[in-house]
């Protein structure tokens, strides 16, 4: 008989309680929603598949927000090699709720890094030591990163006031 994997659990207990917070970051991540929940499908086939390789060093739930990352990333450079950019409107657009065109634009705009830590804070609603965790970077760096996309947005809102 064989063995279920030590995880099995609770991968599909968060996959269940947090998806939409995960297609939220994953859309925002590739451009569009059917794209974002092939990041989120693909990235937790593979916590699946890998979950024999979670050390419990950090949160369970911060090892998946970096497989899910990671995959949409990939499906985002895999786009642009094909040449298909992703659109800033698929960034609000989850639930069909289209948030501000200037700030998802501002928000795309952003450096890689900076990007991601918005979306992790504030479409997945995770904590500082959340983000560290699924970005395998230290809370300061988040806190740094975040501060420095903060300051970017306001610049770009000031320019708009000019």
């Amino acid at each position: 008989m064989a063995e279920t994997a030590p995880f099995t659990g609770e991968l599909e207990d968060l996959y269940r309680g947090r998806y939409r917070h995960f297609l939220r970051v994953a859309t925002a991540i590739v451009g569009d929603e059917a794209s974002g929940h092939d990041a989120v499908q693909d990235g937790f086939a593979q916590a699946l598949r890998e979950q024999q390789s979670f050390r419990g060093e950090g949160p369970l739930e911060a090892w998946v927000w970096r497989t899910v990352v990671n995959a949409a990333l990939a499906s985002r450079r895999r786009r642009l090699a094909r040449r298909e950019a992703p659109e800033a409107a698929g960034i609000a657009n989850v639930n069909g709720q289209a948030g501000e065109s200037g700030v998802r634009t501002w928000v795309v705009a952003l450096p890689e890094r900076q990007r991601l830590v918005v979306y992790l804070r504030y479409y997945a609603d995770l904590d500082y030591r959340s983000i560290a965790d699924a970005l395998g970077v230290e809370v300061g760096t988040v806190s740094a990163t975040l501060s420095s996309a903060h300051q970017a947005l306001r610049r770009s809102m000031k320019e708009v006031e000019q």
